[in-house]
């Protein structure tokens, strides 16, 4: 055996001393297992799951590093392992954590060089990467730091066995920039998994451990230097491999979102921030998997997810040509509210692909339609054998004549609600508000959730054809409402512990918003392929072989096309249109949405049936015929319909006014706006502030917080300070519209005045 040199038996003794003593001074020098640096590992990603755990998208959470998952040794390429040994620590399998050999080959100024790691192990560089302690600054690391990471190595290498510490140091160590561990080098760099690394990715992959920041040239240089001690005797392209490494590490194609739901993602992770801030209740929060990924798990199916997808993009290419880019869907359980589906934009055909038409606000159309019509029924304003007059219509209102027109300038003359409805026709709608009034309506679809920005007055008849702003989400789900009976309920996205049965009988219990048996129907009618006819003809998309409810609207200038149905079990909801508001050419209700609806219809229930629902309770169904219009014949064919009960009538007629409505408005007050504030000015006399009230209806009385205060449509009051409700009475004592004002302001008002 070769005797040691006389200068490294002093080197190595000097260098055991110090690390003696360091360790006398710091006992308990941080060390950590194997097992805990591999669980305390974060990916810079949160992986984002269907309710089955499979992967709908990866979404970057840590902005400041690029790491990605944790990667075993056994999935990492032979190449890159072999190529990492060799250009970093090639006694690595030899040594117990400090290569003595390599601090013997080099000059004792130079083997601590912070510019330099010929004699730093890849035990002592994982040492220095797990402890903050022993991090190495800006400036290089202090003599301290030097002589803890070479007593920190020693350690690793009495706990830890070879390949847990190369696993470790792979999944640690910087490569370029921000990019931290094999993994998300891989991915970026490469566009593959560390598996699938050759040899010329994983000569670059450990010349940039040696050289992370440096110029592509100089990585390139080392790479060939590396890529030549890997395959030795063989000729190394140099030059070809310059090339490579230039484009390699400009290269980023590890997305920061990838996958298939990247708004549904985003909403999950919303919430979850809104509740770590108190500001939601709790949903599930991030967990680390069996892969060490943050992961979060919601109600989506990622088939169906996956489907829906390429359903609406397939869809809109076919439709390319017509000026339509942006499409959006969401599918709900109708007995939970779970979402099971959720596609916000149409992706790469879209300008404007991170515009989530889920949530977006835009205007419904006709799809308002159904729930004004179930109110009326539910008020028993009108049945759905009711005939409306679908004529020319000049409305007196605030701002004028409004004058409503159908979607295709023809009008039907008396239909029956049923009809009217089925058919989409907008001038029976704009005369249901009329008896219903915009306020009480608009007050019902925010019960419904839908998040009106104006009062109803502020929309005026038009509500009835969709000029609020609603979120295909709140849309669908208030379709939704109908499909459960009129029962409300929200939705939920985030997968959450199952409801106990208890929490189930509660909110069963809960009162509906919609009378149930108005909710069947108006779901009697939105299934009825004969109601429709007028519009949509015989053989229509919306047509299918199971039982569904499906109503479809365009909004002003075909800005928006939707399509909102629901069957036994789903309600599913789609719009089409552009992110950009810009208008649509010549896509209508049955080419735009309606396609799409009802492919995924039929996905949901290729082997689920659907059934139509059980009439509830209180529902009559009588035969019912219809007198002649002006051809003599009849106005509609005689046929079984659904009445409240105490509603039904065999016959509805035009000569004796039998289930005919009117054009005349029902009772409602007209001024002033629900919600008015009126300021008093102490230097008018208090009887020239008075308010006007006017309204429509006869026979109406008013009353001012629960006390008569005058008769007839149009009166005056002397206000006082304090809040009020503006009550008008029909001729039975009912209430049948409010308002409610405040009055801010110094005044004073007599008894005789408030009377």
């Amino acid at each position: 055996m070769q005797q040691q040199p006389t200068s490294f038996r002093f080197r190595r003794k000097a260098l055991a001393t110090a690390a003696l003593l360091v360790a006398c001074a710091h006992p308990a020098w941080a060390l950590v297992s194997f097992e805990e640096v591999k669980r305390d590992f974060r990916s810079s990603d949160t992986a984002v799951l269907d309710r089955n755990g499979e992967l709908l998208q990866r979404v970057r959470t840590d902005p400041t590093v690029r790491r990605g998952q944790w990667t075993a040794l056994a999935d990492v390429s032979p190449a890159l392992r072999t190529a990492m040994v060799l250009s970093e620590d090639k006694r690595f399998y030899e040594h117990s954590g400090i290569d003595w050999r390599a601090v013997s080959a080099a000059a004792w100024g130079n083997l601590w060089n912070t510019r330099t790691r010929g004699a730093s192990t890849i035990t002592m560089q994982l040492s220095g990467l797990l402890d903050d302690d022993l991090r190495r600054a800006a400036g290089g690391r202090s003599f301290t730091q030097k002589i803890g990471q070479t007593v920190a190595a020693a350690q690793l290498e009495r706990s830890w066995r070879k390949d847990q510490i190369l696993e470790a140091y792979l999944n640690t160590v910087p490569f370029r920039g921000e990019i931290v561990g094999i993994d998300a080098l891989s991915r970026t760099l490469f566009s593959k998994a560390p598996s699938g690394l050759d040899a010329r990715e994983a000569a670059v992959a450990a010349a940039l451990v040696r050289a992370p920041n440096a110029r592509p040239a100089v990585v390139a240089q080392r790479a060939c230097e590396v890529l030549r001690v890997m395959d030795a005797g063989q000729k190394v392209d140099c030059e070809a491999l310059d090339m490579f490494t230039s484009a390699a590490v400009q290269r980023r194609a590890f997305d920061a979102n990838e996958g298939i739901a990247p708004h549904a993602a985003r909403r999950v992770l919303r919430e979850i921030r809104d509740a770590n801030a108190g500001t939601a209740p709790t949903p599930a929060l991030p967990q680390k998997g069996k892969d060490k990924e943050a992961s979060v798990r919601t109600t989506l199916r990622a088939p169906l997810q996956r489907f829906a997808l390429d359903t609406l993009q397939r869809h809109l290419r076919e439709l390319r040509g017509r000026h339509v880019e942006d499409g959006a869907l969401v599918v709900l359980d109708n007995a939970t509210g779970e979402v099971l589906a959720w596609v916000g934009s149409s992706g790469p055909l879209s300008q404007a692909a991170e515009v989530d038409g889920v949530t977006a606000l835009r205007q419904p159309g006709s799809t308002l339609k159904p729930l004004l019509y179930g109110q009326a029924i539910a008020e028993k304003r009108l049945t759905a054998a009711s005939l409306i007059d679908d004529s020319s219509a000049q409305i007196n209102t605030a701002n004028g004549l409004y004058i409503p027109q159908n979607y295709d300038r023809q009008f039907k003359g008396p239909v029956s609600a049923r009809t009217a409805l089925a058919a989409s026709l907008n001038v029976p709608a704009v005369r249901t508000l009329v008896m219903v009034s915009p306020e009480s309506f608009a007050r019902e679809l925010r019960a419904a959730g839908l998040p009106l920005r104006e009062s109803g007055d502020y929309y005026g008849y038009s509500l009835a054809l969709g000029s609020a702003e609603v979120s295909l989400l709140s849309l669908t789900n208030a379709y939704r409402m109908l499909a459960n009976g009129g029962r409300y309920g929200t939705t939920t996205l985030t997968a959450r512990p199952p409801v106990p049965a208890a929490d189930k009988t509660k909110a069963a219990a809960t009162p509906p918003l919609l009378d149930p048996r108005a909710a069947f129907i108006v779901g009697d009618i939105l299934s009825d392929p004969n109601a429709r006819t007028r519009t949509f003809g015989l053989d229509s998309i919306l047509s299918t072989r199971f039982w569904t409810g499906v109503k479809t609207g365009t909004s002003k200038d075909m800005r928006d096309n939707w399509a909102v149905g629901w069957s036994q079990r789903y309600t599913v909801g789609v719009w089409v249109g552009n992110a950009s508001g810009a208008s649509m050419w010549d896509v209508s209700g049955t080419s735009g949405a309606a396609p799409v609806w009802a492919e995924v219809m039929r996905f949901l229930h290729t082997r689920e049936p659907s059934r139509a629902p059980v009439p509830p309770a209180g529902l009559v169904e009588a035969r019912v015929e219809f007198g002649p219009g002006a051809d003599g014949n009849p106005l509609e064919a005689a046929r079984s319909e659904w009445f409240l009960q105490g509603t039904e009538q065999p016959l509805f007629a035009l000569d004796t006014g039998v289930g005919t409505s009117t054009d005349g408005p029902s009772a409602r007050i007209t001024a002033p706006a629900d919600g008015t504030i009126i300021a008093l000015d102490p230097d008018i006399p208090p009887l020239r502030q008075r308010v006007r009230f006017e309204s429509e209806g006869r026979g109406v009385q008013w009353r001012i917080d629960g006390k008569h205060f005058a008769r007839g449509n149009s009166a005056q009051w002397l206000p006082w300070p304090g809040r009020h409700v503006i009550e008008l009475v029909d001729a039975s004592g009912k209430v049948v519209d409010q308002r409610r004002l405040e009055v801010r302001g110094a005044g004073v008002v007599t008894k005789s005045a408030r009377k």
